[in-house]
């Protein structure tokens, strides 16, 4: 038994008392280290377990989309021999088992874009809108301006474009008419691909999406 411990606190000499609390710091300092491996060790293997899991995932999700893609395309040939599918359709179909109980889809994903006309369109429409409707009617202004708003990537929002050709008609300033002629213009959708949605029905008869995501792939 150590005498030390074995002596009251008023007992022992300040070296004694400096002696026994640098062993205590350091049995402390080693149960901490102790416990930080173990947490560390603990969170990197379930760290390792997980990105393992989701790079699995990851690729056969791939997989599993280029397996969608091949038997789609095949079904829209048998589609169009069969002549079950519009002669303008541009992709994006869907089919379903004979109980109608499991559906595939497949959507055709575009991208809109706008070109450098745009940029013009935007200067002589904002033009307008200062020189004229802000002096009338400062809260229209401000919803006409808020249509040609780009979003983070700087691009223009399709849903706030539309919104502004509902307002075509209402003036005739050939800033205007213009501006709106050219922002149609440089106007381009793009195919980025296709989409997938997959539904069943429940035991109740609704229907439930299957969720896979598809888009970065």
């Amino acid at each position: 038994m150590n005498t030390e411990t074995a002596k009251a606190p008023t007992e022992l000499t300040t070296a004694e008392l400096e002696a026994l609390l640098k062993n205590r710091k350091a049995s402390e300092a080693k149960k901490l280290e102790k416990e930080r491996a173990e947490y560390e060790k603990n969170r990197d293997e379930k760290i390792f377990a997980m990105i393992t899991t989701a790079k699995a995932l990851y690729r056969e999700l791939g997989e599993f989309k280029q397996f969608c893609h091949i038997e789609m395309d095949n079904q829209a040939v048998k589609l169009s021999e069969y002549g079950k599918i519009r002669s303008n359709s541009k992709g994006g179909f869907s089919i379903s088992d004979i109980e109608d109980t499991m559906r595939v889809k497949r959507r055709r994903d575009t991208e809109p874009a706008w070109d450098e006309r745009s940029s013009k369109a935007i200067e002589l429409i904002k033009e307008f809108l200062s020189d004229t409707i802000k002096k009338r009617d400062v809260k229209l202004h401000e919803i006409l301006l808020s249509f040609l708003e780009r979003n983070a990537n700087g691009d223009l929002e399709y849903s706030r474009v539309m919104d502004l050709y509902k307002h075509e008609d209402k003036f005739d300033d050939p800033r205007w008419k213009e501006g709106l002629r050219l922002i149609k213009e440089s106007f381009s959708n793009h195919l980025k691909g296709f989409g997938y949605e997959f539904k069943f029905k429940d035991d109740q008869g609704h229907w439930e999406n299957i969720l896979l995501n598809f888009s970065s792939l």
